[in-house]
């Protein structure tokens, strides 16, 4: 194909055309960044409302107002809490960020004495700049998180007055989004987006739900623990190790107790090992009792998916991000596992498959005899 200076000119221009829009897009979703955030806030919260209301709607009630007493609960039972334990939170909260640097050097002190290590607490000390000062410009400058977002009171009230109205509105008017999403689609494509919508939000919202609920137990039983057994900040403590260990897979349980660990060794150390019995004990009923019942009828991830879900919310929002990870990731895995092809396996892979799942027998087979072998020599 030749090149004359016309069609030179249109490619150029088309490129320039595109370079333009490209970099119009990218400053347009730079700053609406926080409301986008914001929107997908909201649209989790209004998953995780789902199984309410489908209970409230097949009960009779209309989807507008089993989405209002939804969140009007929700709402009720948040101001409860914070009733009862907030003021309580944000004390133990200010006076955990004041005591967490003394706390590490003491930590780092007690483990020179006991392993007879020479770790220099003092350069240790520097190089992380553990002052209040610090921790406190740390959580408030750290990308996308909640802080990070909700950076003033007008700011906080406001944000969360617009995550609650868009939560709302995609409660209860998600038929009507669905069928006007569904009016610019060809009729022939139109079931799979009810198809996709139904799969996304029933799923994801179970599994929203279940987790805050696991979360919530988790929170309660170790914060009562820690409480019983003398953990200093035992509030915060308790509802790190219970978020954490429902939003970290696998390892998340421990995870969360290592903060509650650190501050225990350095007032009594024998409760670190009370705090780590009970962890390991609580993680068993929550495997085997807990989730059967909670999480029954929700999907299941992978923890090596899940982590990386995890790692990959934090790096793009921060501490809110490493939370909704794990949601945003079922929401998409639900629409792949509806949609995606299976393929019969090879022959050759499939024989591998059974020659693993039968060599234990094989060569109990041929080992059998060697028994009958030495009694005869």
């Amino acid at each position: 194909m030749a090149f004359t200076p016309s069609t030179t000119r249109r490619t150029a221009v088309s490129v320039g055309i595109i370079i333009v829009l490209f970099m119009v897009a990218f400053w347009a979703f730079h700053a609406l960044s926080s409301f986008l955030f914001l929107l997908l806030l909201a649209w989790l919260l209004s998953i995780g409302m789902e199984p309410m209301v489908l209970l409230l709607t097949g009960r009779g009630v209309k989807r507008s107002l089993a989405s209002g007493l939804t969140m009007l609960l929700l709402l009720l039972v948040l101001i409860g809490i914070g009733a009862l334990f907030g003021q309580l939170l944000l004390a133990q909260v200010d006076a955990l960020s004041k005591a967490l640097p003394g706390t590490i050097s003491s930590g780092l002190d007690w483990v020179n004495s006991t392993f007879k290590t020479k770790i220099d607490v003092a350069s240790v000390e520097r190089s992380m700049d553990l002052t209040p000062a610090r921790i406190a410009t740390f959580a408030t400058s750290y990308g996308g998180g909640l802080i990070g977002v909700f950076g003033s009171v007008v700011t906080a009230l406001f944000d969360g007055l617009t995550i609650l109205v868009f939560a709302y509105y995609l409660s209860a008017d998600s038929i009507t989004l669905r069928q006007t999403i569904g009016r610019f689609l060809p009729p022939r494509h139109q079931p799979m987006l009810m198809t996709v919508w139904t799969i996304s939000v029933e799923k994801t919202g179970g599994f929203v739900t279940s987790k805050v609920v696991l979360a919530a137990i988790s929170a309660v039983a170790h914060g009562a623990f820690f409480w019983v057994i003398g953990v200093p900040f035992w509030l915060p403590l308790g509802i790190v190790a219970g978020v954490v260990g429902q939003f970290i897979p696998t390892i998340g349980t421990y995870v969360g107790v290592l903060l509650p660990c650190l501050f225990a060794a350095t007032s009594k150390p024998v409760t670190v090992l009370y705090i780590i019995v009970f962890a390991t004990i609580y993680q068993q009923i929550e495997n085997y009792v807990l989730t059967p019942r909670i999480s029954r009828r929700t999907m299941d991830i992978h923890p090596a998916v899940a982590l990386a879900a995890v790692f990959i919310g934090a790096a793009l929002f921060g501490p809110v991000g490493a939370i909704i990870g794990i949601p945003v990731t079922a929401a998409v895995l639900s629409i792949v596992e509806t949609f995606h092809h299976r393929y019969e396996l090879h022959p050759e892979l499939a024989a591998l498959d059974d020659d693993i799942t039968e060599r234990p027998q094989a060569d109990d087979e041929v080992a059998a005899p060697a028994p009958t072998d030495a009694v005869d020599s």
